[in-house]
């Protein structure tokens, strides 16, 4: 094991600021601070999930676009997903500093709704450090579980 630099420690922290960044702008449904801690060729897909899981958007428009589909639904549409909230709980992070301007993450996550845990799994990231900043160049999201009650059942298919 190297020794830990204050440049990798200030490294680390802004990705997991990214990370958190993410987060509540995700929860929250705000469109331009979602796509703000992507890369312009960012990746945003999901990894080992079935088929009605399965999303993959590339770029920071395609991943604005998705976002805000979440949101606005057709009049007389079903809604996205069916909770009146939604918290994502982050955990154990792991994150490996690849280059000057290049890591690479792992970051468990559980998703709590009105049921309470309603689906969780982990994110696999490439960060990429763009002047000064370090954003997400490629995340896989991966869902482990989901709850028999989930209220996100159909929220990945309405919001294709």
């Amino acid at each position: 094991m190297t020794a830990m630099t204050l440049e990798k420690l200030l490294a680390r922290e802004s990705i997991r600021q990214t990370i958190v960044d993410y987060t509540m702008a995700g929860d929250r449904l705000r469109a331009d601070e979602f796509v703000a801690v992507f890369t312009d060729d960012a990746v945003l897909e999901s990894d080992g999930v079935p088929d009605s899981d399965a999303f993959r958007y590339e770029g920071r428009q395609a991943i604005r676009d998705w976002m805000t589909r979440w949101r606005s639904q057709p009049e007389g549409a079903p809604r996205t997903h069916q909770a009146a909230s939604v918290r994502h709980h982050l955990s154990t992070s792991q994150i490996e500093l690849i280059g000057e301007d290049c890591a690479k993450g792992r970051t468990y996550w559980v998703a709590y709704t009105d049921i309470g845990p309603d689906h969780c799994g982990y994110y696999l990231d490439t960060f990429r450090k763009v002047a000064e900043q370090w954003l997400i160049a490629h995340r896989r999201v991966r869902m482990d579980w989901r709850s028999p009650q989930s209220l996100f059942t159909t929220a990945i298919r309405r919001a294709r």
